[in-house]
């Protein structure tokens, strides 16, 4: 069972002005306020709560649309009931550098999962489900925790099939002062309406594009239409957020952050994902391409052998190459 982290404080990178201000603190005040407090002092959050709650009853938060009464203890795809299970809590300082910052993304780690992908490099918590039963209050007051020690976001991983609990959560984080923008660190499977609900809440979209090719998408992650509800769902989160937006420290405050995990053998099929973001998306669209894999959970079984080393050099300098022949220019870079 992983343990929730107490993390460490990193050091104050700002200067002091003559009069003694922080400019760190200064700069903090240059972005605008999440959306999400928007939307709550309008007055609709709660109905957008209400929304999402009523899917539990039929489950369809996902394009898996299960269909199970989760409200009853019933549990689809996801193994997952009504009760919000959390893996960890922690300042994290290995996100992308727009997220982390001096102080880092706090980051919360939601068990269980949506996808199936053979070569889950969270597999414990994905899908071994390592984590504990957590009440919305409770989610509240970790992500008030994370800001109180200098988080400069709220990262949920993993967050789509707790969505409607997540959202009661930051009603509650809201009238105790959260401040900070929310991150929806998802696994790029989303359904189109769950995003729509969204809108007013989410500050930084941060879906996975794992797949250009649908017979891959099914091997590898048991879900055959991926690219297909990925796209819908990338295509609504940027028509919510635009193009990822930095502030005066180099931090994201709003935006669009796109993931691309290179495979081995060419099998995330980055053609075919570098070209929808550029031509259905946008080309200042920031997309981190990852070359961090290795060979995890199942993908050393002999059926799996083509998933079974890291990724090459020349690998990685291809997907590199692709985006950038498609004039993609944000959020990578050769290594």
């Amino acid at each position: 069972m992983l343990l929730f982290m107490a993390g460490i404080m990193a050091p104050r990178s700002g200067r002091l002005d003559r009069s003694g201000k922080d400019k760190e603190e200064d700069s903090e005040k240059s972005a605008p306020a999440p959306v999400y407090l928007e939307t709550y002092a309008r007055g609709e959050l709660d109905a957008k709560i209400e929304q999402l709650e009523a899917i539990l009853e039929e489950c369809t938060l996902c394009p898996r649309e299960c269909g199970v009464n989760r409200n009853k203890g019933e549990r689809g795809y996801c193994n997952s009931d009504r009760q919000l299970k959390v893996s960890s809590v922690q300042p994290h300082f290995g996100e992308e550098a727009v997220l982390v910052g001096t102080k880092g993304s706090g980051t919360i780690f939601l068990t269980n999962c949506n996808l199936g992908c053979v070569y889950c490099q969270n597999y414990d918590i994905s899908h071994l489900g390592y984590g504990r039963v957590m009440s919305e209050a409770e989610l509240a007051d970790c992500m008030l925790s994370l800001q109180n020690r200098g988080c400069h976001n709220i990262n949920l991983v993993t967050p789509t099939h707790f969505t409607p609990q997540i959202v009661k959560a930051l009603k509650i984080a809201i009238e105790k002062g959260l401040h900070i923008p929310l991150v929806y660190n998802c696994g790029g499977y989303e359904s189109k309406h769950t995003i729509e609900l969204l809108d007013g809440i989410v500050d930084i979209y941060m879906p996975d594009i794992k797949y250009g090719e649908e017979a891959n998408a099914e091997r590898y992650s048991n879900a055959g239409d991926y690219f297909e509800r990925c796209k819908e769902a990338v295509k609504e989160m940027h028509a919510q957020v635009g193009d990822l937006k930095l502030d005066d420290r180099g931090l994201a405050w709003r935006g669009l952050l796109i993931r691309h995990l290179v495979l081995p053998n060419g099998l995330a099929g980055s053609e075919a994902v570098m070209k929808f973001i550029a031509t259905e998306i946008s080309k200042d669209s920031y997309v981190n391409i990852m070359a961090q894999y290795r060979p995890m959970y199942k993908a050393c079984e002999y059926k799996y052998k083509e998933l079974s080393r890291w990724i090459t050099m020349a690998e990685y300098r291809e997907a590199i190459s692709i985006a950038r022949r498609y004039g993609l220019h944000r959020g990578f870079h050769i290594i």
